[in-house]
């Protein structure tokens, strides 16, 4: 797992300086990726929220799903 922070600007900030606003998420890379770089998907949790993003696309998309869904899902495809 990687323990890095991915810092976000808040979409309320401006580019003057001020009124700035930060947020952090620590990105963790699933133990089923290897090391080639295939099959790779990272998540942040967030008290409310899990964040998902492949891990060769850090800058690209990512998702949020809510935690209990998160919890399900793992859960589920845990025991197949």
């Amino acid at each position: 797992m990687t323990d890095r922070l991915t810092w976000y600007k808040s979409s309320y900030s401006d580019d003057q300086g001020g009124a700035c606003l930060e947020v952090a998420l620590a990105w963790y890379k699933s133990s089923y990726s290897d090391a080639q770089g295939s099959n790779c998907v990272e998540v942040a949790a967030a008290p409310t929220h899990v964040h998902v993003r492949d891990s060769k696309r850090t800058d690209g998309p990512t998702f949020a799903v809510a935690a209990e869904a998160w919890t399900s899902f793992v859960t589920h495809t845990g025991n197949h």
